[in-house]
């Protein structure tokens, strides 16, 4: 707190022993004590309520933003099904494609099969 050595505590320990005098400085010592005990409780709690606003102030913050974000996460969720509408559609034209071709095979290109199997002959 203070940059104050050992040898600066006693130089104040002396001229209180001759100012105050050795009767009263142990009543003094005490309620010096005292008092920077009430002074750092004090600091103390200035501190725990200083960090207790920041943090209330900061899950504010994230909750504000949670709660604008919240419509991108019906835009993804809207785009999820707008994909799995299109999955569905392609696989429901792929089906249909493939009976088509079924059909078409079923009508006459056997035929063609049939003329591609044939070997040509170069004259």
């Amino acid at each position: 707190m203070f940059d104050i050595g050992f040898s600066e505590l006693v130089l104040i320990a002396i001229v209180a022993l001759l100012v105050i005098g050795p009767d009263r400085l142990p009543k003094v010592a005490r309620t010096a004590g005292l008092w920077v005990g009430k002074m750092k409780g004090f600091v103390t709690s200035v501190k725990a309520d200083i960090d207790h606003e920041l943090a209330t102030d900061e899950l504010k913050k994230i909750l504000k933003d949670q709660a604008d974000s919240s419509g991108i996460h019906e835009i993804i969720e809207d785009t999820k099904s707008v994909g799995d509408d299109i999955q569905k559609q392609d696989y429901v034209m792929r089906a249909i494609k493939d009976d088509a071709d079924d059909v078409k095979d079923d009508n006459g290109s056997d035929n063609d099969i049939e003329k591609e199997e044939k070997p040509r002959r170069n004259d």
